[in-house]
Parts: structure tokens; sequence; C-alpha cells
């Protein structure tokens, strides 16, 4: 491994090491992950340092399941507006294809992919979700297969006919508390890690679907990210907007966030076709228009939110932007969307604010349908 991920991948990191009292904080600060990823889903963490943190934080709390702990604290949200295509596919098959067409948003090295039967059975299909770099170490391949297997029980509502789980690691746990969060069969120190189920459930109807949602979900990923190639610029672009309103959006910024000389990064997004400064004013275009069409805050803390620093530079940008000005963009007398693309990650909330659907619950991730 040797890329980012999103920090989204830490959500419920905090809360176990809590439990077993431990300092969450000190923990992250020792293997070097920001302090702010554990309350934030989109700072961008080394997954070499989120890797070592997880065998470091089960190591010394002691915490040996750790992986599964995690993932209990997680939902298909964590995937961003990535989430509101998937979960509003037609087909079991269709929103896994679409997790693996667009899953490098969330981290680049992680691939979902659909393989034969590692038993040989023709009726049968494994689903594997791991690192194109090599086999994470065992906590981070605990949570990643728990959060798929989390995460397809919430696409069908609960069981789905679960036959095995392999993993490609021995268990630090007791293999009774894998079978118990599964319910299925585990096997360990297996080729790959993966979840066999059969090859029906990938045809198998999703429900409460909406085509809408889900074309302005993929309008959105098609328009922002149009390739996997292109994995710098969604990178600098949530950094842009962790920056905005707290810190100078500046180049050298996110490089450092990236772990990049700030040349190297100005290199990379010539390649991908972009700058950083083509992209800094993309994000404060699209935050702008969210906060002043879903908020009632003063203009001059809209411009400080956006990191512009007077109201009047605002006004400039607003008119550029939208050809409007601020307050009539408020008002509603300016455009009806950004100018580009949708705001998926708008939609996302305002889909989950109406019907709830993005989360899984806390509970045990057990599948006990066969």
């Amino acid at each position: 491994m040797g890329s980012v991920i999103r920090s989204a991948g830490m959500r419920g990191f905090r809360d176990v090491v809590e439990q077993f009292g431990g300092d969450a904080q000190a923990l992250t600060a020792q293997y070097r992950v920001p302090v702010e990823a554990l309350d934030s889903d989109d700072v961008l963490v080394s997954d070499v340092a989120m890797a070592k943190l997880l065998e470091g934080a089960a190591r010394v709390l002691p915490c040996p399941d750790l992986g599964l702990r995690i993932s209990e604290y997680q939902d298909i949200g964590i995937l961003g507006p990535l989430a509101v295509a998937v979960q509003n596919s037609p087909t079991v098959g269709a929103a896994l294809e679409c997790a693996s067409q667009f899953l490098f948003l969330h981290s680049p090295v992680l691939r979902f992919t659909i393989v034969s039967d590692p038993e040989g059975r023709p009726g049968d299909v494994g689903l594997c979700y791991g690192s194109s770099e090599g086999t994470p170490p065992r906590q981070a391949t605990d949570a990643i297969l728990a959060f798929s297997h989390r995460m397809i029980r919430f696409l069908v509502d609960g069981p789905y006919a679960l036959h095995s789980v392999h993993l490609s690691h021995t268990p630090k746990a007791p293999a009774a508390r894998y079978a118990e969060f599964f319910g299925a069969e585990v096997r360990f120190d297996a080729p790959a890690s993966l979840l066999r189920v059969p090859r029906s459930l990938l045809d198998r109807p999703l429900a409460g679907v909406d085509d809408t949602l889900r074309e302005i979900a993929l309008d959105y990923l098609h328009s922002h990210f149009p390739e996997p190639g292109r994995v710098v610029a969604p990178q600098v672009r949530n950094a842009i907007d962790r920056m905005l309103g707290t810190s100078p959006p500046r180049i050298d910024s996110a490089a450092r966030l990236l772990g990049m000389h700030p040349r190297t990064l100005q290199r990379r997004l010539a390649a991908e076709g972009t700058a950083f400064e083509a992209l800094l004013d993309d994000v404060r275009r699209d935050s702008a228009f969210r906060l002043l069409t879903r908020s009632d805050l003063p203009l001059q803390q809209v411009a400080g939110l956006v990191g512009l620093s007077e109201q009047s530079a605002l006004t400039r940008c607003v008119r550029r932007w939208f050809g409007a000005t601020p307050s009539a963009v408020r008002s509603g007398a300016g455009p009806s969307v950004p100018a580009g693309a949708a705001d998926a990650g708008a939609y996302t909330g305002k889909h989950q604010r109406e019907t709830g659907r993005t989360q899984v619950g806390r509970g045990s991730g057990g599948d006990h349908e066969r």
C-alpha cells in the first residue's frame, strides 16, 4: 500500500478505542494520522499510516476484533456521493458495478471485483473488496470485508444467503467471533479475502429505488470524476473542501495533505488536464451555492466560509459563476443548480433526511440465511 484513503474508513475508531479505555488522539499522533480524521469523513490519510494505526491500536488496547467493531459504526454513507448512486441501482449486481467503477473516490487503491467461486461451484461467485497494491494487514482486511458485508445487507434489507467468508490471514480474535459477526462459516489463511454468495444475488432487485436520484448522482460523478485514472484531482477537491473556512486553501497545504511536493502535485494535475486554481474555483462555487441556497448566514460569513476575505469578493465571484448577485441566488432568482454539475452531496443529505436509507445500524453484521 502507498496511497491515501478518505478518513471515512476510520469512522467508529474513536468510539471503540474509548470503550476499551484508550486514548484515540494519542494513538493517531503516534502513527502520524491527522487528529481531525477522528471526527471527519473527508480528511485524506495515508493508507499505510491508517493500517498501522489499526494494527497498533488492536495490539495495545487489546482489541483483536478491532476491524469488525469499527465496521459496526459505519454505513454506506462513508462512500460520499457514490452512496446515492449505489443504493438507487436497480439490482445488487448493478450496485456493486457502480461501487467498483467509482470506488477510487474513496481510495485509489481499493477495488471491488466479482470472481469465480473459489470452491468451484458454478452457481456461486466470490465478492472481493480489497487493495490493488497487495493484501492489507489483518485489521484493515477485517474492516474492509466487514463493511462490504454490511453494505450488501443494507442494500437487500437483510440476509443475502452468504455461503462462507474467506479471509487471507490467521485470526487474532477467536474464530467464533468472526462466525458470529458474518453469520456464516469463516475460513482463514485463504488466497484472497472474499464473500461467497449465490450468483443469483447479483440479479436481485433493490427496493425503494429512486431513478431520478441515481441519475443525478451519476451525472455528478461522471462530470467531476470522468475516469479512474484521474485520481489526484478528486483528492485535491476533498482537500480544498476541508481547508475552506479553516485555513487558506493553498497548493502547498493540499500537497502536504497528499504527501507530495507542490511541484509534483502541479504536474500531476496538469497531466489530468486541470490545475489547483481551477479546482479551487469549482469547490468555492459549489460551496457558495450550498450556503446561499440552504442557509441564512450573512454574506460576509459566507465569504469567509468559501475562503474569500471580503463580501465584495464574494459578490464578484457569484456574478461570474451564476450571472446574478448573491442575494438573487439566495432568493431563487439565480440558477437552480451551480454551473457545471448538480451538487450530489446536497442530494445525499436530502435523501438521507427524507428516507433514512443510508443507516445500516450498529448491531451485529450476522447473516443467518442459507
